[in-house]
């Protein structure tokens, strides 16, 4: 007789959806607390009658949301049971940032693994190697602004293969990393443009523009990436839209 607990494998609802919201309820009804080390896969692949990759899947989309957390030769914890999913942030820089009408390009300088600076290892509380990517975007065939984005290989360890010019730095980030993005935290300041900035911009140096910082979290509070971008004196509307979650 199928229960809550159990797999329906008449279901057309995939297997590891089924594992996922069955070991989600564990943690959210209290049977697995925060702390505690969950089965192993293979403890958990004889419970459900599935393969290892069926858990795997599983798990990994768990671990995402922030309510599991792997430790390397030590298993898998629980890290929160109920992570805060009453509001989410959806931010279209691109589209919303230049109005209607306007044709809108990005172009790749520069990508590649780097040691981050320090004031970068303060931001992202990770002094290990990020994905660094340098990318300009070009409105009406004028420089508009540079983005600078950090995001350290262990949380996107997959991101050398990705076409990362097909798409948002924050969709590349939601869809691909070991985490989801659960809260967005953006500053944005008026500064001068100088340097390489001014130069790729093709703006006087001392310039003023627009600095936006946009730092990516995830569920358990750490962070998962840190953007920042240097627009030139054109005129900007930023659109954030706040989407409740049922």
């Amino acid at each position: 007789m199928y229960t809550d607990d159990t797999v329906d494998r008449e279901s057309q609802q995939k297997l590891y959806v089924q594992i996922v919201s069955i070991l989600k309820g564990k943690i959210e009804k209290g049977d697995w607390l925060t702390g505690e080390r969950i089965p192993t896969e293979d403890e958990l692949c004889r419970t459900y009658d599935v393969s290892k990759a069926t858990v795997r899947i599983a798990v990994a989309e768990l671990a995402k949301d922030g309510f599991l957390r792997k430790w390397q030769g030590k298993g898998t914890f629980v890290a929160n049971p109920a992570p805060h999913m009453g509001m989410t942030m959806k931010t279209r820089l691109t589209e919303d940032m230049f109005g209607e009408g306007v044709r809108v390009r990005k172009a790749v300088l520069i990508k590649g693994t780097r040691k981050p600076s320090g004031d970068i290892s303060a931001v992202l509380k990770d002094g290990d190697e990020v994905y660094y990517i340098l990318s300009k975007r070009v409105v009406d065939d004028e420089p508009a602004y540079l983005e600078e984005s950090f995001v350290p290989l262990a949380v996107f360890p997959g991101i050398h293969d990705m076409d990362v010019s097909r798409c948002s730095f924050y969709e590349l980030i939601q869809d691909n990393a070991v985490r989801r993005v659960q809260k967005v935290i953006q500053n944005i300041e008026v500064t001068a443009i100088t340097g390489e900035p001014a130069a790729i911009l093709n703006v006087q140096e001392g310039s003023p523009g627009l600095m936006l910082h946009r730092l990516l979290v995830g569920a358990d509070g750490r962070p998962i990436a840190y953007t920042r971008l240097f627009g030139s004196g054109r005129k900007y509307r930023i659109q954030t839209e706040f989407e409740r979650i049922k």
